[in-house]
């Protein structure tokens, strides 16, 4: 498929995310990511990541701000039950706490304080994928 000429667009593969570099230390203790996209992977997109959540992380994601919007997916891995998360988040935005166990898709405006973020507990292997319109995202 390489020689293609837009074979360039598909990633099918986990590249390193440039800007952030490698997975954080004991990330793969508790996580797995599957893929990365973003400009400096494929020329013109905008950041999106897909990573299985295994079990819960030791610390939690805390608050904070972006000059873009975002959005954050949460999927449950039954397909037999698929908003069924088979686990429970804790997410917050701004001084509105919600707690998570069906699979959902959460919006996050420019400039909307969201987090933090805890992992609460993990039944089954929960897929988390991010997006967002900013080219050198940063984690």
């Amino acid at each position: 498929m390489t020689n293609r000429k837009n074979a360039k667009y598909i990633v099918t593969d986990l590249v390193a995310n440039p800007d952030v570099g490698p997975e954080p230390s004991g990330y793969s203790d508790w996580a797995k990511r599957v893929l990365w996209m973003n400009d400096k992977i494929v020329p013109g997109s905008y950041n999106f990541m897909a990573s299985w959540y295994l079990k819960p992380p030791p610390k939690k994601l805390e608050a904070h701000v972006h000059d873009y919007p975002e959005v954050i997916m949460f999927l449950g891995s039954d397909p037999e039950a698929p908003h069924d998360l088979g686990g429970e988040i804790e997410f917050w935005l701004q001084d509105e706490q919600f707690v998570i166990t069906r699979s959902c898709f959460i919006f996050v405006p420019r400039g909307l304080l969201h987090c933090p973020l805890v992992v609460r507990r993990v039944d089954r292997p929960i897929l988390h994928l991010g997006s967002s319109v900013r080219k050198d995202f940063k984690m």
